[in-house]
């Protein structure tokens, strides 16, 4: 049996949806993880909080 292990890889959508989620539910430590995690992923994207 060969069992191959492939990496996932979330897109700048996928963040998005995540980032659009947490703020709905109101999950503050999660929308910062979120966001920090897109600024190293795509750090030459301008990224505005509303906060």
């Amino acid at each position: 049996m060969n069992i191959s292990v492939t990496k996932t890889t979330l897109q700048l959508d996928d963040y998005l949806d995540l980032l659009n989620l947490a703020v709905s539910i109101g999950d503050e430590k999660w929308q910062k993880e979120i966001l920090r995690k897109l600024s190293y992923t795509y750090p030459s994207k301008k990224l505005v909080s509303n906060q």
